[in-house]
């Protein structure tokens, strides 16, 4: 509840080749009119993507996919507003053997499902 502070858990895995990495943030804000704000401001930062219904008070959702070195990784993230504070999941995976990303579906499906677990944590707290 200390609106000066930003909590974040992070958690990486490895199967074979296939990996992931799950990033999720929270942040209490002194109001819910600063945390709409600042929902609104991050959602200026983003392109693409759409509104996840039935998550929070207002969500968003974006899927990337990047290239580097001739590996593809699919990161998708999900920005949800619920009363006066924020959660940030950010998931993404690549498989290291194929050199190929996961599917959107999957990145995004995958990062909402953690979105909605950490919102309902914040009624449980």
């Amino acid at each position: 509840t200390d609106a000066d502070l930003r909590r974040t858990c992070s958690w990486n895995a490895l199967k074979g080749y296939d990996y992931r990495w799950l990033d999720v943030s929270f942040e209490v804000l002194e109001s819910d009119e600063a945390a709409e704000k600042s929902y609104q401001g991050r959602l200026e930062e983003k392109s693409g993507g759409g509104a996840v219904p039935g998550l929070g008070d207002e969500a968003y959702s974006v899927v990337n996919l990047t290239t580097e070195d001739k590996q593809q990784t699919r990161e998708g993230v999900v920005v949800a507003r619920a009363a006066n504070a924020l959660v940030i999941v950010t998931y993404n995976g690549s498989d290291f053997e194929s050199k190929k990303a996961p599917g959107t579906d999957v990145i995004n499906k995958g990062a909402i499902k953690a979105a909605k677990e950490a919102v309902a944590a914040l009624g449980d707290g």
